[in-house]
């Protein structure tokens, strides 16, 4: 079963530098900043968190001085000044963001915590999608030098049990430890949960349950090699390292506040009888470009926006129930059929880069920098579940969870763990 356990996280000391607010002190995921936002990151406060877990390489870098050790100096120096502290005992961290989608408010609750490590899809932890190497390497590396988590792996559990919920709504009554709005206007607030009853409420609701990691694939990849890697290192042991566990956000798919977006897909290039060929197995509506296309496809299940330019879009919507061969939990999704129907049987497309923004994917079709645009509907949670409790993944970027945590509200460094 999932092991979920409190821990004595590292946070930065509020009173000490009360001076600087939230929003000076923590960022985005790495993964999702550009360079010129970082820049604008390093701006706000020496003691911002981008300076650890995304910071700036130089020409001159080497073995001895690069963004690595310089993210450990920081750590090593922000807690010696101050500006970090240790929570006394170990706990959980209420999480709870305030976010708008559509016009309307939601607000997505959960819980910051440590997770025994497991292999993937072989106990109670899940995979959903597939990753690539690359990112990999650089969290591992800043792994090895920090000795820490710096940001949490957004994880969910399905629980029909109240406990934890209720634990929630009352620690959130009170003032929060630390507050920060991030770039998109969204309100994230944090709470030390020091109460041994309701740490204990937390710990046994998740008995047994499984837990399936929506954002941060990369990151427990990463943490299952460090472990590895540790193990040889040190040798075996009688009682759990730090290494053993992960820092997590977990929430409860039964509550509401979480949104999954689309990712939508763009193309370099797509044979000029792309049309005839997707005529077989898709119904072809030709759409007026003064449309919504996220609008038009909304809700139906199968159905995709094709842009390759002009005054015209085209919907597409799949005559076929699945796609023969492939697992049943996969074989529907929207994802799925895009990807092995669309672009490997039918088009012949390995090429594929990634943007969410609607209006920027036409512009880049428009320019010439692609030659199409696909667009689909945002992956259900239930399918995350379903196909993560088969072994089973989608393909990269099925699901954006947002929205996204912020990096730097609870830090977990090893030799303060326990």
């Amino acid at each position: 079963m999932a092991e979920v356990i409190p821990f004595k996280g590292v946070l930065f000391n509020v009173p000490e530098i009360s001076k600087v607010s939230g929003e000076d002190l923590l960022a985005p995921p790495y993964d999702i900043i550009t360079p010129e936002y970082r820049d604008e990151l390093y701006n706000k406060s020496p003691y911002n968190i981008v300076r650890v877990d995304f910071g700036k390489g130089f020409p001159d870098d080497n073995d001895k001085e690069n963004k690595y050790t310089r993210a450990k100096a920081y750590l090593e120096s922000w807690i010696k000044d101050g500006a970090l502290t240790v929570s006394d005992n170990s706990c959980f961290y209420s999480y709870e963001i305030s976010y708008r989608i559509k016009e309307k408010v939601q607000k997505l609750r959960g819980f910051l915590g440590l997770v025994r490590l497991e292999p993937l899809g072989k106990g109670n932890i899940h995979p959903h999608e597939y990753t690539h190497s690359k990112p990999k390497k650089d969290r591992m590396d800043l792994m090895r030098y920090c000795e820490a988590n710096i940001s949490p792996i957004f994880s969910l559990y399905n629980s029909l049990e109240k406990g934890i919920s209720e634990v929630l709504s009352e620690i959130n009554r009170a003032k929060p430890y630390i507050e920060a709005k991030d770039s998109f206007g969204s309100i994230h607030s944090l709470w030390e949960i020091q109460d041994i009853d309701f740490n204990s409420t937390i710990t046994k609701e998740l008995e047994g349950k499984a837990i399936f990691i929506a954002d941060g694939h990369h990151r427990y990849e990463t943490a299952l090699e460090y472990q590895k890697e540790m193990r040889i290192n040190k040798g075996p042991s009688d009682k759990p390292k730090p290494y053993d566990y992960v820092l997590m956000f977990l929430t409860n798919m039964a509550d509401e506040g979480i949104t999954i977006l689309p990712t939508h897909r763009l193309i370099k290039s797509i044979p000029s009888d792309a049309l005839d060929i997707l005529s077989t197995d898709f119904e072809i509506q030709e759409m007026r470009n003064n449309l919504d296309i996220t609008a038009a496809i909304a809700g139906k299940r199968d159905v995709y926006g094709l842009y390759t330019g002009g005054d015209a879009w085209y919907r597409l919507s799949y005559k076929g129930e699945g796609i023969h061969g492939v697992p049943p939990a996969l074989k529907d999704l929207d994802v799925t059929i895009l990807h092995d129907l669309i672009f490997k049987q039918l088009l012949d497309i390995d090429s594929i880069a990634y943007e969410m923004d609607v209006d920027k994917c036409v512009k880049l079709v428009r320019e010439k920098e692609f030659e199409a645009a696909f667009f689909l509907n945002p992956t259900q949670v239930e399918d995350v579940e379903r196909v993560a409790l088969a072994s089973l993944r989608m393909p990269p970027k099925s699901t954006y969870f947002y929205p996204k945590l912020l990096t730097g509200l609870v830090l977990n460094i090893f030799k303060n763990t326990f």
